[in-house]
């Protein structure tokens, strides 16, 4: 746990009491503030409360007498309205902030010289970051990777100098983080996303800016025109920016060209994806472009880098590869709860035997279709199966399996009958998971035992 000191003996409101707020609670009390919670939710109040942590209606206290109300990222700060908490800390004039503010403030009370790498942008934070704490870990380095993945960035391992803080950031977050100071900000891309919390597109980039407005060294995408412009305007201000591109050669930064990554200054290359299925697609090469900057940014060698590249298993329920049985290949990808989501693993492979369905969203499987060519077989599930059936037609072969198991035994039985020499069955849903599984990680669990219970099924190391 990292203690937070930098608000001893001080009285903070805090609002929100899901996983990231009661680790949030627990390290303010560790750290001698005293603090007041309370959420929406009954049981969640009640959770806290048996945890020993002093729970009371915000409505009932005076807001002049708190430092700071500290907002779990969930919670509307401004659209589609703020939430009653927001409006009373605002109408007391009391500053609203998160667990990474907090942190930020501690690492900078405690530890500035702590390594900090804090990643975001719409798509590819979460295999960025555990890509760059992977290959820091796996060089030898202490590491730390949290925030808006994995653990809660106040239940890291105590402030080291020596230690590297690894961390994902989404956009709520940056939102209630002003002072956030990261020694390496990377901003992947931009897209339209999330414009129900944040209102406008305009003021979503803005709030994503500012990561890499603050850092020491700003690692920015320039593959899209906001990244670009971005990049640009900070440059231009003579801030230090890194810029990296997926695809196309630059005159400074870091840039993908098939599998190698190349240093655009020297043009020497510094490692290469070659071969590394769990960095399969051209979105992947970004994230491996962008984790090599940052790692080259806080000291690995090529070498280093080289060996972590290699060794990175992929992030669970993304893209993942779980083993194979013969010749074919199994590749998790329940993450991909839309249609724009499945698009990369369709993308990665040439003769998929797919198993999609659930619970659909709007606009179904439509944009698929430049990839429909790629998919020897489907496999359809869930409420969506009928839905999905008419949208494939006559372009791709499919059947209507109805649950997954079902998907799996006939999709590897076609696979490994097939002719290709390089089948994949590839769960990659297109759909939540709400009509069959509480969640994608169950679903994604699911294919993953399913798969390991075929006779002579081979897992992958690092696949559990």
């Amino acid at each position: 746990m990292i203690k937070v000191s930098t608000y001893r003996n001080q009285k903070l409101a805090l609002f929100g009491l899901g996983g990231s707020g009661l680790a949030t609670a627990k390290a303010l009390i560790a750290g001698d503030c005293d603090v007041v919670c309370f959420d929406d939710n009954p049981a969640g109040v009640e959770k806290a409360r048996a945890q020993g942590i002093n729970t009371q209606d915000l409505r009932d206290c005076d807001f002049s007498e708190f430092a700071a109300l500290v907002l779990a990222p969930g919670v509307p700060l401004t659209h589609p309205k703020p939430h009653w908490v927001v409006e009373l800390a605002k109408s007391a004039g009391v500053p609203i902030i998160g667990d990474i503010e907090l942190f930020a403030r501690e690492r900078q009370a405690i530890a500035p010289d702590a390594p900090f790498i804090a990643i975001t942008g719409t798509n590819g934070k979460s295999t960025t970051a555990a890509l760059i704490a992977h290959m820091l870990g796996h060089a030898g380095r202490d590491v730390q990777l949290g925030g808006n993945i994995g653990r809660a960035v106040l239940s890291l391992d105590a402030l080291k100098s020596d230690r590297f803080y690894v961390v994902e950031v989404s956009s709520y977050q940056i939102d209630l983080a002003p002072n956030l100071n990261a020694g390496v900000g990377i901003l992947l891309n931009l897209s339209p996303d999330h414009l129900d919390r944040h209102g406008t597109m305009e003021r979503y980039s803005n709030i994503k800016k500012q990561l890499v407005a603050k850092a020491e060294t700003a690692i920015v995408g320039v593959d899209d025109a906001r990244c670009k412009a971005i990049a640009d305007e900070l440059a231009d201000a003579g801030h230090n920016v890194l810029p990296i591109s997926q695809n196309q050669p630059l005159k400074a930064g870091i840039y993908a060209q098939d599998s190698r990554l190349t240093d655009a200054e020297t043009g020497d290359v510094i490692a290469s994806i070659e071969g590394v299925g769990s960095l399969r697609g051209t979105h992947n090469a970004q994230n491996a472009v962008a984790a090599v900057a940052a790692c080259r940014a806080v000291g690995l060698s090529n070498a280093e880098i080289q060996a972590g590249l290699k060794s990175f298993p992929g992030l669970v329920h993304r893209m993942e590869q779980v083993g194979h049985l013969g010749k074919v290949l199994f590749v998790n990808d329940s993450k991909a709860t839309n249609a724009e989501a499945a698009a990369p693993a369709l993308a990665s492979f040439k003769h998929i035997y797919w198993i999609a369905g659930g619970l659909a969203k709007e606009g179904g499987i439509e944009l698929l279709n430049p990839w429909f060519s790629r998919i020897a077989k489907a496999y359809l599930i869930g409420e969506a199966a009928p839905a999905f059936s008419a949208t494939l037609g006559d372009s791709v072969p499919f059947e209507i399996s109805g649950e997954l198991d079902a998907a799996i035994e006939h999709a590897s039985k076609d696979a490994g009958n097939s002719s290709f020499e390089d089948p994949v069955v590839l769960l990659s849903p297109a759909c939540a998971s709400f009509d069959q599984f509480p969640n994608f990680e169950q679903r994604g669990f699911a294919f993953k035992n399913s798969a390991n219970a075929l006779a002579g099924f081979k897992p992958i190391e690092g696949s559990s």
